[in-house]
């Protein structure tokens, strides 16, 4: 089942075609493309995120108070911080949670006095406010489909007729000291709200037509290139995630009319409604500060200059912790250009640590929000854990060293072998790859490791030399491979079953051949019109942790990945740095969450695949013939079904 090699006509048409007719399921090798008359493995309809909804749900509705009602809702379940549900509120839910139940983002939000009544009220029960008064007033709480907390307050209807609720709303009684304290809260956030979009106007009105037109074009390409995200302005949704589109993405082509973007490129700035200002203005500050990748930072949050403040502040004190350089100064107020000094400041910054700070992000699966981090240095986890990885590495491999760095150079001092027979497999590149998979699945104790690359190394040299851009685009996923790994103990998860986990096994690694494809174009001249119009992310360039992740991914529900490390590597090709090109992903279905030891200490073990792969290139380059020929749903089936 391996594919052919670019260019390879070995096989006559009718051959090929019966081939690609074929499953490419292990369990169903040989046997034609969807001729199963059923799935061979179901979900529940409820699997991943709306079963984890409704599970906070029930939970909410059981517990003992309101306040306690009210945490399970915002961390849904424990699954979240509450800060993100938090900081997703529009101003008279944030307003109400606030004097309701103490519950801000906002530093200077101080606790209420906890409810003396439970959840569920109906409304002709005799109920207290929550400062133990009267009710003059019956609120709700509630849970969207989308995962947000929503409130009733007094100017707002049921929240049956206009939400799309997971179930029903508990009931919140407001007393007169209530609506008292509401309504002074709500009158401060109208103001601050008033000003805010004032602010942007003033900001993107000196931006002048072209200033505008080059926010848009940016934010589009930056919807177009970037990972799901969902981002509120008020009530309002923008998002490029799947059917729900309001942005450029996998639905909305770049200029539908459709695209909340798109559609403002020929309106007068004084026809555009505040959200949309609020959305251009603060996603434009958010892409200044890091590229497209921060606005991943924002998911599931309200756009809004103090937002966004809250955001950048939080980065620059983590920058301003790394040595070296002269650190950032605080935004010198809370006004758009500002802000936008303190963005570039950050950018800048950036650039300056990203060498040698350890950069990494923490991935909330539920929510899909990352917060940047910065790690500590390494400890007695991550050299414990790098320590044995090469002892299995020495003992399988011809390298030496106590360190990956060690056994990195070694490569650097002798790569020939990298180009030949090795143990199993047609090249040595093929062994290190499948040997460091194997050992970092064993000293992580994870369920699966994983590694991806580019199957020919020297069709890219080639293709690279001569510019040949159509050709690098066209490639398809067979150009491109990913061993996985898992373990015994993985069995657990799917029913004891060899043949399931096989199944799962390749269903991981052709997701990550495409991811693989997806990353590639990302790393060519982007205004090259086959580049333009292929469709790519932005390769990732520092690792990640996620937790969680079990929640909208397909792949991740179907292959319960619950927690895991994603560890992407660069490798230079030709004098051309391509992002992302090689990883390391290790994953659990359940139990104990990586940490940031765990991590540190995958990305030295992705960095050591990065070193080999790169040395393979310059073998590759210099004449080598270097082709991945392992790791097609036949090796898949053979190694994890049959051993």
């Amino acid at each position: 089942m391996t594919p052919p090699a670019a260019g390879d006509t070995s096989l006559s048409r009718r051959a090929a075609l019966a081939k690609a007719r074929q499953s490419r399921r292990p369990s169903r090798l040989g046997r034609r493309a969807g001729a199963a008359p059923a799935p061979d493995y179901l979900q529940a309809e409820d699997a991943g995120f709306p079963g984890l909804l409704k599970r906070t749900w029930q939970r909410a509705t059981t517990a003992p108070d309101l306040p306690a009602a009210v945490d399970i809702l915002l961390t849904l379940d424990g699954h979240v911080p509450a800060d993100i549900q938090l900081r997703a509120l529009p101003p008279e839910d944030e307003c109400a949670m606030k004097v309701l139940f103490g519950r801000s983002w906002r530093p200077e939000a101080e606790p209420s006095t906890e409810s003396e009544t439970g959840p569920g009220g109906g409304p002709h029960e005799p109920v207290l406010g929550q400062d133990g008064a009267a009710t003059a007033f019956l609120g709700e709480i509630g849970l969207n489909t989308s995962g947000r907390v929503v409130l009733r307050v007094p100017a707002k209807g049921p929240l049956a007729g206009a939400e799309d609720l997971v179930d029903g709303v508990l009931r919140v009684p407001w007393s007169a000291r209530d609506l008292a304290g509401y309504q002074a809260e709500f009158a401060c956030a109208a103001a601050r709200s008033r000003e805010s979009v004032a602010d942007c106007r003033r900001w993107l009105a000196a931006a002048g037509p072209g200033g505008r037109r080059d926010m848009l074009e940016t934010l589009t390409e930056a919807a177009r290139r970037t990972a799901p995200f969902v981002l509120y302005s008020g009530e309002r949704r923008y998002t490029n995630f799947r059917d729900r589109n309001t942005l450029t993405g996998k639905t909305l082509w770049p200029g539908h009319p459709d695209c909340a973007l798109s559609s403002l490129s020929a309106v007068p700035l004084e026809l555009w409604s505040d959200s949309d200002v609020l959305m251009v203005a603060c996603l434009t500050l958010l892409v200044r500060s890091s590229g497209f990748a921060r606005i991943e930072e924002a998911n599931g949050t309200q756009l809004t200059p103090g937002h966004v403040a809250h955001l950048l502040e939080r980065t620059r004190l983590a920058y301003d912790g790394v040595a070296g350089g002269g650190g950032v100064r605080p935004a010198r107020s809370s006004r758009m250009a500002a802000l936008d000094d303190l963005a570039r400041a950050l950018a800048a910054r950036r650039r300056e640590i990203a060498a040698r700070a350890g950069l990494y992000r923490e991935i909330h699966g539920p929510l899909m929000h990352k917060v940047e981090r910065v790690a500590g240095p390494p400890a007695d986890g991550a050299r414990r854990l790098e320590a044995e990885l090469c002892g299995r590495l020495r003992a399988r491999l011809p390298v030496s060293g106590e360190t990956l760095a060690d056994l990195g150079a070694c490569i650097d001092d002798s790569p020939p072998w990298l180009a030949e027979p090795h143990g199993e497999y047609g090249t040595g590149l093929e062994s290190l790859v499948y040997e460091t998979v194997r050992a970092a699945n064993t000293v992580f104790e994870a369920d699966f490791a994983m590694s991806r690359g580019m199957r020919s190394l020297t069709s890219l040299v080639t293709a690279l030399r001569e510019e040949d851009w159509p050709a690098i685009t066209g490639w398809d996923l067979p150009h491109f491979f990913c061993c996985v790994v898992p373990s015994r103990r993985a069995l657990r998860h799917y029913g004891d079953s060899p043949a399931h986990l096989a199944d799962t096994a390749w269903s991981m690694s052709a997701r990550m051949q495409y991811n693989s494809w997806h990353f590639l174009a990302g790393n060519l001249p982007a205004k090259v019109p086959e580049v333009a119009d292929r469709d790519y992310f932005v390769p990732p360039t520092i690792p990640d942790v996620a937790y969680h992740s079990d929640q909208h991914h397909n792949g991740h529900v179907a292959a319960k990945v619950r927690f895991s490390i994603r560890s992407p590597q660069a490798v230079r090709v030709l004098g051309r740095t391509f992002g992302g090109f090689v990883d390391l992903r290790l994953m659990r279905c359940a139990g104990t969450p990586f940490g940031e030891q765990d991590l540190l200490a995958a990305h030295r073990t992705s960095g050591f695949v990065a070193k080999a792969t790169s040395a393979a290139v310059a073998l590759a380059a210099g004449g080598a013939a270097i082709e991945v020929t392992a790791f097609d749903s036949r090796w898949h089936w053979d190694e994890i079904a049959h051993r």
